[in-house]
């Protein structure tokens, strides 16, 4: 049970240190939508959508008055379309029409964002998950609140190269057809290594297929309340400093468990995990970058800043999962860095490089994050960094990402923006040496040797 002192603990965190619930994400399965006929398919999605997510904004909305909680976004996520739209998509054209049916429903039931227009090919690419790949770019930048995904590799089987070099033209692409806004576009798409099928997170939820009908994932965010609980204890041990964080996470974390215990029973619909994600937004006092620097650093990007991050994820995985039986999703820490006003000013202040956020994905919850390049950055030099970071997760058996920007028409030194919690961000260089001739090599990198457990 929760007691009066939590409760006015928990209060005091969200007026004074931006406590929120970032999300409640609803995934519904679309299996049953299937058709060989793209307009039944079209019908079948938006009737499913439109009817099982009917009252999500309206239930967080409630609990929002009920608790004095804030619940920032109302999501939903569904089964990849790939797998969707494989009966009857015969072209790119087809997957963008089921993009905007998509896009249609997600304004109808009020939701902020809606992700799983998504592939999986992690291994090997279907016909349909080509199509829907190469529809990607016309998809994200017909629509307002689609989101999309696409799994790369994974530590079971490896890497699937040439999806690899597909999705850097695909980013490409996707930043020219949306260049009147800063290539907003690459905003909404993310690419993965060890995919998760339960992340209430846009862009990168979608709903696995191992789930049920429908299941309600809630995202909690604290960055500001772990800021305030670390400047408590300037000057005192590494010890102390861990305890205090994995305390503080347990508490945010009983927040998201409340939250979304009473979002499934309130909608009938069960409860599936809680992602304690420290999520950033552009807000003073609400960045992971000074949680880092309230630990000592001079600025993020400093000598240190790998072991800070890597102390601040391990200790927010051990308090979420002493507050929630059901932790999932990502859980950890982001570093993205448009959404982070902290990440911005450490990367205006030449204290951080696309080099050194790099190494900080090998310890934090997701990869290269919200992070602009000039737009005339090569496919193949995409390609490269997409690359690079699947090896980061294929080898330490954890979820890592892309979600990289190349703004058409800037170039370093220019800012990108793009609104809302998406912020703005610095365009950042990237190495001027070619990988072309690694990357169109082909084929997929082999499993490494501890992917064999069986």
């Amino acid at each position: 049970m929760i007691n009066l002192s939590e409760v006015i603990e928990t209060n005091s965190m969200i007026e004074k240190e931006n406590l929120d619930v970032r999300t409640i994400t609803l995934g519904i399965s679309l299996l049953g939508c299937m058709s060989d006929d793209l307009g039944t398919t079209c019908r079948k999605v938006y009737d499913r959508i439109t009817t099982v997510a009917k009252d999500l904004v309206k239930t967080g909305e409630d609990i929002e008055r009920d608790y004095a909680i804030p619940i920032v976004n109302k999501r939903i996520s569904i089964t990849p379309a790939a797998i969707i739209g494989a009966p009857c998509a015969r072209n790119a054209e087809d997957f963008a029409e089921i993009a905007r049916t998509l896009d249609k429903a997600a304004r109808e039931t009020g939701v902020n964002f809606l992700g799983g227009f998504s592939a999986l090919p992690v291994k090997g690419m279907t016909a349909a998950e080509r199509l829907l790949i190469d529809s990607i770019p016309q998809a994200l930048a017909e629509t307002e609140r689609v989101c999309s995904s696409v799994a790369l590799g994974s530590t079971k089987v490896g890497i699937n190269m040439d999806a690899v070099l597909l999705m850097g033209e695909t980013v490409r692409k996707a930043s020219i057809l949306t260049a009147d806004s800063d290539s907003s576009a690459c905003a909404k798409l993310v690419v993965f290594c060890n995919a998760p099928d339960d992340n209430p997170f846009m862009a990168g939820a979608f709903h696995g297929v191992t789930e049920a009908d429908s299941v309600i994932n809630v995202g909690v965010s604290g960055p500001g309340v772990i800021k305030h609980a670390v400047e408590s204890v300037r000057g005192t041990d590494f010890g102390v400093l861990a305890e205090t964080i994995k305390k503080t996470a347990f508490k945010i974390t009983r927040l998201g468990q409340l939250v979304a215990k009473e979002a499934s029973e309130r909608m009938g619909i069960p409860f599936g995990i809680v992602d304690l994600s420290l999520a950033p937004t552009p807000a003073i006092g609400d960045s992971i970058s000074d949680i880092l620097e309230g630990m000592g650093l001079e600025r993020t990007g400093a000598p240190g800043t790998t072991l800070a991050l890597a102390l601040l994820n391990d200790q927010v995985k051990k308090g979420g999962i002493m507050a929630s039986s059901y932790v999932g999703g990502l859980s950890g820490a982001f570093i993205p860095v448009s959404e982070d006003q902290g990440m911005i000013d450490a990367v205006n202040a030449g204290a951080l490089s696309i080099e050194k956020l790099e190494a900080m994905t090998c310890i934090c919850s997701v990869g290269l994050d919200m992070i602009a390049i000039p737009g005339d950055t090569p496919a193949t030099t995409i390609s490269g960094i997409i690359a690079d970071e699947m090896a980061i997760g294929m080898i330490n058996q954890k979820t890592t990402a892309v979600r990289i920007i190349p703004v058409a028409g800037k170039g370093v030194g220019d800012t990108a923006y793009f609104g809302g919690l998406l912020g703005y961000a610095p365009v950042m260089a990237v190495s001027r040496f070619s990988c072309g001739d690694f990357v169109r090599r082909g084929g997929r990198v082999p499993a490494p040797v501890h992917s064999f457990r069986n």
